[in-house]
């Protein structure tokens, strides 16, 4: 069996495809990742041995460079990166007997037609339970559509987003799917997220809820993450500075560019030395770096963070599904800063586990991020940090591989 997995995102969004990559090939499937032509996903999938099919323009530099997409732009853009993916998941899914999709909405709706033109079964894969319809939990708010501030009701807000869905993307995605031949769809929100949808969630930390209510609910089947195994060895130089003290707080915001916290830098190493700790910081696409010349502090850029968590005292991030598990799995205290679409989620998540704090918003100050860390670094934090980690499944990736082989053999 050969299958194409696509997706265009950030590193959250394309590394657990590499771990479907792996597990699938384990079983004997054959496997494509067709994924954004940044640099660091090329690597990244060069170093499993997974076949890169370079997707639309880099998305590093549409995430950082010049200013955010506005809600006016947004149709236009939507379009245009529905026509540029389908072209590369056509290209790449030749031969291929199955296509799964996660990302961008466009994206996904683009190798949803690829499965349609192929004639081949299609999946689409959330990283997290509140993407996906529920009358249980509030929809994201699209960029430039918010909710009325006085509705507290589910059902009307997700009508409010299924509306905002066709707005936003149905004409973009209708256009396209007429000059390819195929019949244009009602509900994009159903037509993306399919009947079925996968949800690569670990279950302790990211249940889904029951159903309550047919005309919403999803017959969901939730996998566990999909964790890529990192086997890379920290380097002798970030070796010899966690060997040199008492483990330090890392802190790195993954590929969110902090915008709106130009010294966000400063202020976490600020906070982090006030607790009497030494501090680790993260590169990221924030590119954070040193502060001053004091030796309490390290910077690093791409690393293995199965390796560093569990030799850290807390981690300090933006609240990506891949880093809250990581860090959960590794039995560190989190702080998130949340700062858009999940990362709320998740950092209300681990509040609610007790295995750390969430931020209150998405700047941090001096006192507010010294706050949170006051929550993290408590003994008792640590404490239930480890307990929840040893309920942390790492079998996501390989139960998914089955039960899309199985799915397809049937």
């Amino acid at each position: 069996m050969r299958v194409l997995l696509s997706t265009y995102g950030s590193r959250g969004d394309v590394q657990p495809m590499a771990a479907l990559a792996v597990a699938l090939r384990g079983l004997g499937a054959e496997v494509r990742v067709c994924a954004p032509a940044d640099e660091e996903f090329a690597k990244l999938l060069a170093g499993v041995g997974v076949e890169f099919v370079p997707a639309a323009d880099p998305v590093r530099a549409v995430v950082t460079g010049g200013a955010p997409m506005t809600p006016e732009g947004l149709p236009a853009r939507a379009a245009a990166l529905t026509a540029a993916q389908y072209e590369a998941v056509l290209a790449g899914a030749e031969g291929c007997d199955a296509v799964v999709a996660t990302g961008l909405v466009p994206a996904v709706a683009a190798a949803r037609s690829v499965a349609e033109t192929l004639g081949v079964p299609f999946s689409y894969v959330a990283y997290f339970p509140t993407m996906l319809p529920s009358l249980h939990h509030r929809p994201h708010a699209l960029p430039g559509r918010a909710f009325p501030p006085d509705e507290t009701d589910n059902r009307v807000l997700w009508e409010i987003n299924s509306e905002n869905f066709s707005l936003l993307y149905g004409p973009g995605i209708n256009s396209h799917r007429q000059a390819v031949g195929q019949a244009v769809v009602d509900d994009i929100v159903r037509h993306v997220f399919t009947e079925r949808p996968l949800l690569a969630a670990d279950p302790v930390l990211a249940p889904w809820p029951e159903p309550s209510d047919p005309g919403l609910d999803l017959d969901v089947v939730q996998t566990g993450a999909w964790m890529l195994p990192d086997e890379r060895p920290l380097s002798d130089e970030l070796s010899a500075f966690l060997a040199g003290g008492e483990p330090p707080v890392y802190v790195g915001f993954g590929s969110m560019p902090m915008r709106e916290s130009a010294d966000v830098g400063q202020v976490a190493v600020e906070a982090v030395r006030a607790q009497g700790r030494r501090v680790l910081l993260g590169r990221g696409w924030a590119d954070l770096g040193l502060v001053d010349e004091q030796d309490d502090c390290f910077v690093v850029g791409d690393v293995n963070h199965q390796a560093l968590f569990p030799r850290t005292a807390a981690v300090v991030h933006h609240g990506g599904a891949g880093t809250t598990t990581t860090a959960a799995r590794a039995g560190a205290p989190q702080v998130i800063v949340p700062q858009l679409v999940d990362q709320p989620y998740w950092g209300a998540r681990i509040a609610e586990l007790g295995i750390g704090a969430v931020h209150d918003g998405p700047t941090p100050t001096f006192e507010s991020l010294s706050a949170a860390l006051t929550v993290a670094l408590a003994p008792e934090t640590r404490e239930r940090a480890t307990a929840v980690a040893a309920t942390v499944r790492t079998d996501g990736a390989t139960v998914a591989a089955k039960l899309l082989l199985d799915t397809d053999r049937s």
